[in-house]
């Protein structure tokens, strides 16, 4: 099982039945019990009936629900910390570069954002005194965003708190999910969202 704290062969769940767990509170739609049948297969069984083949339908329906459940654990994780997704993400950005610092335009790029999108996320690290700007010692044009030791300590403890509940990917194994990575690349490829 993936895990911050080492492998297990083991599938993690979220809680155990009749005692869930504090991740369990901040998942969408599972403030209450779960249902007794899964609304996405029943969905594909009457899409089948009624339209035609439901693979896909059923595949981005599934995918978009996870993307739901993992966003909220996640979300659930780094609030104690301050930060959503978007700004931890930008932190870790930071922390990997070679000299803690990258220019804007770079980071919308490797965060595939919309230029206004980095410029708030970065504004809300700045105003939290998680990083600053700095110009850019080449290009006029262009300004740098450093990590300062602040947002290295945030990071830190931000990353140690998703590693915990494994980014919120439960039921899986270690195997299971480099699989779904591997299968959610070839879609992300053939999207174009790299060569």
């Amino acid at each position: 099982m993936r895990s911050g704290t080492g492998h297990r062969s083991d599938i993690r769940h979220l809680g155990t039945p009749g005692r869930p767990s504090a991740l369990l509170a901040s998942v969408p739609m599972t403030s209450r019990d779960p249902l007794p049948f899964d609304p996405i297969a029943r969905a594909a069984s009457l899409w089948e009936t009624k339209i035609g083949p439901a693979g896909t339908m059923a595949a981005v329906t599934s995918v978009m629900r996870v993307q739901q459940i993992l966003l909220s654990a996640s979300d659930g994780a780094l609030r104690p910390h301050g930060l959503t997704f978007a700004r931890y993400e930008a932190l870790v950005l930071l922390s990997f570069a070679r000299r803690g610092s990258l220019p804007m335009r770079v980071m919308g790029e490797r965060l595939q954002l919309h230029p206004t999108s980095v410029t708030n996320i970065v504004d809300r690290l700045e105003a939290d005194g998680l990083v600053r700007r700095t110009p850019h010692p080449s290009d006029r044009r262009a300004t740098l965003v450093a990590i300062t030791e602040a947002g290295e300590s945030r990071r830190t403890d931000a990353t140690k708190a998703l590693t915990e509940i494994d980014f919120g990917l439960v039921g899986l194994t270690d195997r299971q999910a480099d699989q779904l990575t591997e299968l959610l690349e070839r879609v992300r490829r053939a999207a174009g969202d790299f060569a």
